[in-house]
C-alpha cells in the first residue's frame, strides 16, 4: 500500500472505524489531501464526513449513493405567529402532509414540471433509462433522515448581511436579513433512485477495472476522468446534481404556493458531491477532485446549513475557507449510533415526550432517527470554530421524515 497522504481530523468523538476508513482512502495511489469532519460516521468506502481530494478521478463511493444529497432554506414572510395559533399551525403541517412525499419509491400522480427535464439525460445509459422514473419522483424526498420541516430561524447579530457564493446548483440569492426571528421551511434530500441507480452503476464498474485494490480499499475504486467510464459518470454525477436541486426547489415552490406566502431569502448546499477545484497541495496550487461524501463546501464567505436533529438546532454558515480542511466543513451533527442500535435502544413513549417539552411535533418519521441517535450538534460546531462561522440558527417546530418502517436511502 503506498504511504498516506497527511491528513487532519477535527472533533475527538469519532470512531476507530471511520478513522481507518479515512486512512484507507489516505493510502490511495491517486489521493493528494484528505480532511476528516466532527460529525463522521462508517460509510462505504469514505467516511461520511470524509473530504478527499484526488488527482484526475472521481471515486464514485466516495461522493456516495446519494448523490447531491442537498440543503435547502427558504425565509417566509409568514408571522411566526402561525406557529402558535391553532388555526395557522394547522394550515402549515397540512402543507408539509399534502405538498411533500417519503418513502422508497414515492412518486406524484401528477407530475411536477422543472428546466432540469430538459437537460440531456443521454450523457449516461443509467441516467437516459431512468429519466422517465426521475421525472415520476421529481419534488419527493425518499427515507432514511430526510426530512422538510418548518421551524424558527434566529439570524445572529452580524450574520444578516453576506453576499452569497453559489456552491453548486443553487439559487444564488443574497442573504440580506436584519437580526431577528422568521418562520424557515428546511429539507434534506437528494437524487432518489436515478441518483442511488448511477452509483451503484459506476461503483461496480469501477471496482472490476480495479481488482488488484486490497480488500479494505475496493470502494475507493476509481475512475479516470479521461476515459469514457469517467466522463460518463462525472456528467451523470452533475445531472444528479441539478436533478437533486429540482427536487428541492419543487418542494419549496408548492409548499410557499399552497400557504401564500412569499420566499425573502434563502440558502443551499450539496454535501455528496465531487468538485474540480485549486488547492495548494505540497506547497504547489494544483486542480483537484474535491470528493465531500456527508461534508460541506466551506470557502470563504460560501453559505451554507448545516442541520442538528428533529429536537436540536441547525445552523446557517458562512465558510471560513480554511485550506486545511480543503475548505469542507461538516453536513451535520453525525450519527453517534447506528439504526440497529437506536431501534433497540429507543422507544417513541420516552422521545415524544422529549418533543413535547420542545414544543416540536413530529408527523412522521423512524425510531432510528430520533435526536438520540446523533451526536451533540453543539460539541460538532464548536470543534469546527476555524471552518465556519454561525450566522443564524434554526430549531424545528413542525417536522416530517418518512414514516416508520421505511428503508433509509441515505
Amino acid at each position: 500500500m503506498p504511504p498516506s497522504i497527511p491528513w487532519r481530523q477535527w472533533g475527538a468523538d469519532i470512531d476507530k472505524p471511520s478513522i481507518d476508513q479515512m486512512a484507507n482512502a489516505a493510502s490511495l495511489p491517486v489521493a493528494a489531501a484528505g480532511a476528516l469532519m466532527p460529525d463522521a460516521h462508517v460509510g462505504y468506502g469514505l467516511p461520511i464526513g470524509g473530504v478527499l481530494a484526488t488527482r484526475g478521478c472521481v471515486i464514485p463511493y466516495a461522493v456516495g449513493v446519494d448523490i447531491a444529497c442537498r440543503m435547502k432554506l427558504t425565509v417566509l414572510d409568514t408571522p411566526l405567529t402561525a406557529l402558535r395559533h391553532d388555526h395557522e399551525r394547522k394550515r402549515l403541517v397540512r402543507a408539509l402532509e399534502e405538498q411533500t412525499k417519503f418513502g422508497v419509491g414515492q412518486e406524484w400522480k401528477k407530475r411536477q414540471e422543472h428546466g432540469v427535464l430538459d437537460a440531456d439525460w443521454a450523457v449516461s445509459p443509467v441516467t437516459a433509462g431512468l429519466k422517465n422514473k426521475a421525472w415520476a419522483q421529481l419534488g419527493t424526498s425518499g427515507s432514511g433522515n430526510h426530512f422538510v420541516e418548518f421551524g424558527v430561524l434566529t439570524v445572529l447579530e452580524g450574520g444578516g448581511s453576506a453576499a452569497r457564493v453559489d456552491a453548486g446548483f443553487g439559487s444564488g440569492w443574497e442573504w440580506s436579513l436584519a437580526p431577528g426571528e422568521y418562520l424557515a421551511l428546511l429539507s434534506h434530500s437528494g437524487s432518489r433512485g436515478t441518483g442511488a441507480a448511477v452509483c451503484n452503476h459506476y461503483s461496480r464498474l469501477a471496482m472490476s477495472l480495479r481488482a488488484d485494490l486490497p480488500k479494505e480499499q475496493s470502494r475507493l475504486a476509481w475512475l479516470d476522468l479521461a476515459t469514457q467510464e469517467g466522463k460518463e459518470y462525472w456528467d451523470a454525477m452533475n445531472l444528479m446534481g441539478q436533478y437533486a436541486a429540482a427536487n428541492h426547489a419543487i418542494i419549496h415552490r408548492n409548499i410557499v404556493k399552497a400557504l401564500g406566502a412569499e420566499a425573502v431569502a434563502g440558502v443551499e448546499n450539496h454535501h455528496n458531491f465531487a468538485w474540480k477545484e485549486m488547492h495548494v497541495i505540497e506547497g504547489r496550487e494544483e486542480e483537484v477532485v474535491v470528493h465531500r461524501k456527508g461534508a460541506t463546501p466551506a470557502g470563504a464567505g460560501v453559505l451554507g446549513v448545516i442541520p442538528g436533529s428533529m429536537a436540536t438546532p441547525g445552523f446557517v454558515v458562512r465558510g471560513l475557507g480554511s485550506a486545511a480542511s480543503l475548505r469542507s466543513a461538516s453536513h451535520g451533527a453525525g450519527r453517534m449510533m447506528s439504526r440497529t442500535k437506536a431501534k433497540e435502544n429507543f422507544r417513541w413513549g420516552n422521545v415524544r415526550k422529549q418533543l413535547d417539552d420542545l414544543g416540536i411535533e413530529v408527523l412522521s418519521a423512524g425510531l432510528d432517527e430520533v435526536p438520540g441517535a446523533y451526536k451533540d450538534i453543539a460539541s460538532v460546531m464548536a470543534a469546527q470554530q476555524d471552518l465556519v462561522q454561525a450566522i443564524a440558527r434554526f430549531d424545528p417546530k413542525i417536522v416530517k421524515m418518512a414514516p416508520e418502517g421505511e428503508q433509509p436511502e441515505d
